[in-house]
C-alpha cells in the first residue's frame, strides 16, 4: 500500500514539473523546413483560414499530437503560456493536450471545467478553424453536457466568427449523447451566416444530427433549405438519398430564380 501511494505521489509530481518551454523544446526538434515551405505555400493560395500575424514553425499535425499525449497533466498554467505563443503550432499543442485529457474518462470534471473556462477566457488566441476543432469537437461539450448551455447562444450571435463556430460544433458533445435540441436551435441563430466556415460547420452538425434523426433533420430543411447558404445545405444533406438531395437542392433553385 505504501509503495503504491509513493507512486502515485511520484506521478503527481512528473505531471506538475511539465512546462511549457519542455514542449516548446521537444517541438523544436521536430521543425521541418520542408514542412514550413509546405505550409507556406498553402497560405500563399489563399485556402489558408488563419488569423492575421499567425506564424509557422514547420511541424506535422501528427507529431504534434502524439506529443501532446506525452503532456498530458501540464498545469494549466502552464497550458495557458503555450495557449498565449505567437506560433501556430504552439497554440495548436496546448488546445490538444486539454482534448486529448478531456477525452480521457479518468479526467476529473475539475479538470474539464479548467480546460473549458480557460479557453473560453483566452478566446482571444483562437482564431484558426483547427484550433476551435480541436476544442470543440470534445471538450467544450463534454464539460457543459450537463450544465447551462447559455454562453453558446451568446457565441452564436457574437461579431468573431470563430466565437460563432466554437458555439455550433460544441453541441457535438451533445448529440453524440442523442440530445441535438441545441444544434437545431444554434443552427436556426446562423442559417443566413456569412462566413463560409460558420456554414460548413453548421451544416455538418445537421449532418451529424440528422444521423441520429433524419425526420428531425428533414423538417429543418423543409423550413430553412430555400433560404440557407449553398454551402451549408450541401454539407448538412451529404448523407441523404440521391432523391431527396435533389428535392432540397430544387427548393434552393426555386428561391433563387424568385430573387433574381
Amino acid at each position: 500500500m505504501a509503495k503504491s501511494i509513493k507512486k502515485k505521489s511520484k506521478g503527481a509530481e512528473e505531471k506538475k514539473a511539465l512546462t511549457a518551454k519542455q514542449f516548446i523544446e521537444r517541438l523544436k526538434a521536430h521543425q521541418s523546413d520542408a514542412e514550413l515551405k509546405k505550409i507556406q505555400r498553402y497560405f500563399k493560395s489563399g485556402k489558408g483560414d488563419y488569423g492575421e500575424g499567425d506564424q509557422f514553425m514547420g511541424v506535422k499535425m501528427g507529431v504534434l499530437f502524439s506529443l501532446a499525449k506525452e503532456f498530458a497533466g501540464m498545469p494549466v498554467t502552464e497550458i495557458e503560456k503555450l495557449l498565449s505563443n505567437p506560433i501556430h503550432e504552439i497554440r495548436a499543442g496546448a488546445v490538444s493536450i486539454m482534448d486529448k485529457e478531456s477525452r480521457d474518462k479518468k479526467t476529473t470534471p475539475e479538470r474539464r471545467k479548467e480546460f473549458f473556462d480557460l479557453y473560453m477566457r483566452r478566446h482571444d488566441r483562437i482564431n484558426s478553424w483547427d484550433l476551435v476543432d480541436l476544442g470543440c469537437l470534445h471538450m467544450t461539450g463534454c464539460h457543459l453536457y450537463d450544465r447551462s448551455h447559455s454562453i453558446l447562444y451568446k457565441m452564436a450571435r457574437s461579431r468573431n466568427l470563430w466565437e460563432r463556430r466554437t458555439a455550433i460544433l460544441s453541441t457535438c458533445n451533445f448529440i453524440r449523447q442523442g440530445d441535438y435540441t441545441d444544434t437545431f436551435k444554434i443552427a436556426e441563430i446562423l442559417v443566413n451566416d456569412d462566413e463560409e466556415l460558420v456554414q460548413k460547420a453548421t451544416g455538418w452538425m445537421l449532418r451529424f444530427a440528422g444521423g441520429k434523426d433524419d425526420k428531425a433533420l428533414g423538417k429543418f430543411l423543409d423550413k430553412y433549405a430555400a433560404t440557407m447558404p449553398r454551402t451549408m445545405l450541401r454539407y448538412s444533406i451529404e448523407n441523404f438519398g440521391k432523391k431527396e438531395q435533389e428535392y432540397y437542392r430544387s427548393m434552393k433553385n426555386q428561391q433563387e430564380k424568385l430573387e433574381s
